[in-house]
């Protein structure tokens, strides 16, 4: 490799463990601290850099908040693909779990989302967050309805409405972190009822 090219690649990966290293940093930073109350220099520290350099990385705190948000969706285990002879009701479970398991993981850094709101930059990231989720609840909604016995009571709108609505974050705060639910008993208690919304045949079965 040309000595140009070897001190290109050198650079890049020294900007990216750079990046990894903030990243690792901010997010239990910004859990413990929350947003607003954490400054770039404060994100600086804790992951030995120095503030100019996490500008040039980033940007922008928001920009860190982000990343952390992005590296936590990217470490998401690998789920083999649902079987296309699998029932309504499992891939509605499968769904299900899957999801769960993605907020429990975001949770800590979705409250501090949460809690900074009323920032304009915190918010727009919120709402994009929001926006994910409902296409993916929707592509879900897609595939169930493709299903035998999938409900003509709902419109597919609705159907997605109904999953983002008890697979959301903030229902995860409500019964997992503030009433004291385990996150199985979530689970079951979203499949329970999805099912008998979505499934109704084979809820009263």
């Amino acid at each position: 490799m040309p000595t140009t090219a070897r001190t290109r690649a050198g650079r890049t990966e020294r900007a990216l463990a750079t990046r990894t290293r903030v990243v690792e940093a901010a997010s239990p930073l910004f859990v413990e601290r929350g947003y607003l109350e954490t400054t770039m220099a404060d994100l600086a520290r804790a992951a030995g850099v120095a503030v100019q350099t996490l500008y040039l990385s980033f940007g922008s705190k928001a920009a860190v908040l982000e990343a952390a948000l992005d590296a936590v969706a990217q470490d998401q285990p690998s789920v083999p693909p649902t079987p296309a002879a699998r029932s309504g009701p499992a891939v509605l479970a499968r769904h299900v779990n899957v999801t769960v398991a993605a907020v429990e993981r975001r949770a800590p850094l979705d409250a501090v989302l949460r809690a900074a709101a009323a920032d304009p930059e915190p918010a727009a990231l919120l709402a994009a967050a929001r926006q994910e989720a409902l296409a993916a609840h929707g592509r879900a909604v897609d595939e169930m309805a493709e299903k035998p016995g999938f409900t003509v009571e709902l419109s597919l709108q609705r159907a997605t409405d109904v999953l983002a609505a008890l697979l959301s974050p903030e229902t995860y705060a409500m019964l997992v972190v503030e009433q004291g639910w385990t996150t199985p008993d979530w689970s079951e208690w979203a499949v329970r009822h999805l099912t008998a919304d979505l499934f109704p045949a084979t809820a009263d079965a």
